[in-house]
């Protein structure tokens, strides 16, 4: 599904984002990534989405090498992937169900078969009798669980997670990890970025570890 192979990132200033990084994620595989602030984190996801563009390696997604994507082919390339953030930048002025529609609105979606999708997300994540209410009348974590509801109604091969637990307390960030999990049981592979060690040493999942843009432990499932 990912296939990087010393990726590196330069900016203008000559600031090195990333230097050197090498790993791969498999179809349903669940693995977070690490680090201090400014250790590379966000800058790696943002290369996966192609809104930026290495400055040397490879990075490989979906089969397709980010190195040789047109501008006409990044729109395609983004659907297949759902992306979460920590702030899940919900419209406030639209209820669950509208929020989890809105890409399929934008991407053209057959109205109905829109609505059918939205509708399987929401049950997803649980949220399915709240379709109606609108986000301000939901917790922290059923807001976050929208959020995901609508970065997978596309039906994504991969989904991004961005500090994707950083506003939740310990109960509702475990609580959104086993949402994460439903969707890696069903083949969907997962790279979450986080600072959260705690959390994180409670699963059993590969942790690939930054220290100023460079990988410094890629840790198995497993291992110690």
């Amino acid at each position: 599904m990912i296939k990087i192979n010393k990726l590196s990132k330069r900016y203008g200033d000559g600031q090195d984002a990333l230097t050197d990084i090498n790993f791969e994620i498999g179809k349903g595989e669940m693995s977070f990534v690490t680090g201090h602030s400014g250790a590379g984190k966000s800058t790696l996801l943002k290369l996966i989405l192609a809104i930026e563009k290495p400055s040397g390696g490879d990075l490989i997604v979906n089969g397709l090498n980010l190195n040789k994507l047109s501008r006409r082919e990044i729109p395609y390339h983004r659907r297949k992937i759902g992306t979460v953030f920590q702030d899940h930048q919900l419209l406030t002025d639209r209820t669950v169900f509208e929020n989890v529609l809105l890409p399929l609105e934008i991407s053209g979606f057959p109205v109905e078969d829109a609505k059918r999708r939205v509708r399987a997300a929401l049950d997803k994540v649980g949220l399915l009798k709240k379709e109606k209410i609108f986000p301000a009348a939901l917790s922290g974590g059923e807001q976050q669980r929208v959020g995901i509801a609508r970065a997978v109604v596309n039906r994504p091969s991969i989904i991004l997670a961005d500090e994707p637990t950083g506003n939740l307390d310990p109960n509702l960030s475990a609580e959104v990890m086993k949402v994460f999990e439903q969707f890696k049981n069903v083949g969907v592979s997962l790279l979450v970025a986080s600072h959260d060690t705690s959390l994180i040493k409670t699963l059993n999942y590969r942790v690939i570890h930054l220290d100023h843009g460079r990988m410094v432990n890629d840790i198995g499932i497993g291992n110690e």
